[in-house]
């Protein structure tokens, strides 16, 4: 198992110099008192069938570097460890287990995959650890008090695209082409929900494996179905290996796909097949003129010069910091910094500002964090352009019950 690393946490010494200490540290997993230390940690996929979301974590990692130079945190330096899982949700149980019992982190921080984040909130119940920024979509990370998505469930973004399929676009035969595991079935939720709100039908509706290369059955389903707009909810490779598929059987259709594709790692795989789809996005540009937003755009090129520099980084950043964002609060509160006031803090957040995100807000019985979209869509010249402002997810979606 593949490890990474950065500031190396040094407690057993202090807690062996300070007398005291060796009880706080037992009390407070993770924070090294004397050396003004919080280790963290997550899970990524460095291998697997989804390397190139290493690029989140590469983007997590150096926004905790960009908090450690700029002192985000009085003082405080972030120590982060992680661990490669494969993409695979029971590897990624047992990342957290090593790394709770092994490596003593305070919290997750910006651990990667829907599913993957999922399967591990039994574990973090179980031994109160909370799930700060796990990069996912799904109904279950926003029931569970110990967690806090800053991404919105895949349901509201999927009934954001059927909208936008609807009103804008004048599609009369939409599809959802789904990945079938937590982040498909979320996105199906929602859209399924706003289909029955709206008395309308899907012309289809087709699950897929997330290891799927080849789409030719699927969208020789779509296209006997006539659908004149595909709404696909999968990986960067899904929806490219989707696009060339509707290539070689010459089905045309306008799709559209979640925020996290709106990437040039999506791009490279695609090339210009990815020119018209559309894609809903709860961030910021990524070229906009935002001191967030450019600190992510220069401390990514200083740290990895090699990733490339769009939305999909933008979220992995935007992860880390809603931490940033937490353990701030819990330093200014003066609360002991344990994981439970940790929990408690955060869910006083109201209308910040985190990474590229607007408006975050978390409160008691209510782990919403982003609550609006835009439309993006890819153009031409391999940029991705605001084609339709933020707006409030479709209310009946949203206001669900969590499951």
């Amino acid at each position: 198992m593949l490890r990474r690393t950065f500031l190396s946490s040094t407690a057993a010494a202090a807690a062996a110099a300070v007398p005291g200490l060796a009880g706080a540290q037992q009390a407070s997993p993770g924070i090294d008192v004397a050396a003004k230390t919080v280790t963290v940690g997550a899970f990524t996929p460095i291998t697997g069938p989804v390397p190139f979301y290493t690029i989140l974590t590469h983007a997590a990692e150096s926004c905790f570097k960009w908090a450690n130079e700029t002192n985000q945190l009085n003082g405080w330096k972030i120590n982060y460890v992680t661990y490669d899982d494969g993409y695979e949700p029971a590897r990624s149980v047992a990342v957290t287990r090593r790394l709770v019992e092994e490596n003593k982190v305070f919290a997750l921080a910006a651990p990667v995959g829907t599913a993957q984040s999922v399967a591990v909130l039994p574990y973090a119940k179980e031994v109160g650890l909370p799930v700060i920024g796990p990069i996912g979509g799904a109904t279950a990370l926003f029931a569970e008090r110990l967690a806090f998505p800053l991404l919105p469930d895949y349901g509201w973004s999927a009934a954001s695209n059927l909208d936008y399929a609807w009103t804008d676009l004048k599609a009369a035969r939409v599809a959802l082409l789904w990945e079938n595991d937590e982040l498909g079935r979320s996105a199906k939720r929602g859209f399924d929900l706003h289909c029955a709100t709206s008395k309308k039908e899907p012309v289809e509706s087709i699950p897929f494996e997330v290891r799927n290369t080849d789409f030719t059955p699927h969208v020789r389903r779509l296209a006997n179905a006539k659908a004149d707009v595909v709404i696909l909810f999968g990986s960067n490779a899904n929806l490219a290996a989707a696009l060339k598929a509707a290539e070689r059987i010459g089905y045309d259709a306008k799709w559209m796909a979640p925020f996290f594709t709106a990437d040039p790692t999506t791009r490279k795989l695609a090339g210009p097949l990815l020119d018209g789809v559309y894609f809903s996005s709860w961030l910021l540009p990524v070229t906009a003129d935002d001191p967030n937003v450019k600190a992510y755009r220069d401390h990514v090129a200083k740290n990895y010069p090699s990733d490339p520099i769009g939305v999909f980084g933008l979220n992995g950043w935007s992860n880390g910091a809603l931490f940033v964002k937490g353990f701030q609060m819990l330093l200014a509160s003066g609360k002991p910094l344990t994981r439970a006031n940790l929990v408690d803090v955060m869910e006083t957040m109201t209308n910040q500002s985190v990474g590229g995100a607007r408006n975050v807000s978390f409160k008691a019985g209510d782990h919403r964090g982003a609550r609006q979209e835009g439309m993006v869509q890819a153009a031409a010249d391999g940029s991705f352009k605001l084609v339709r402002d933020f707006k409030p997810y479709p209310a009946e979606v949203f206001d669900a019950k969590l499951s």
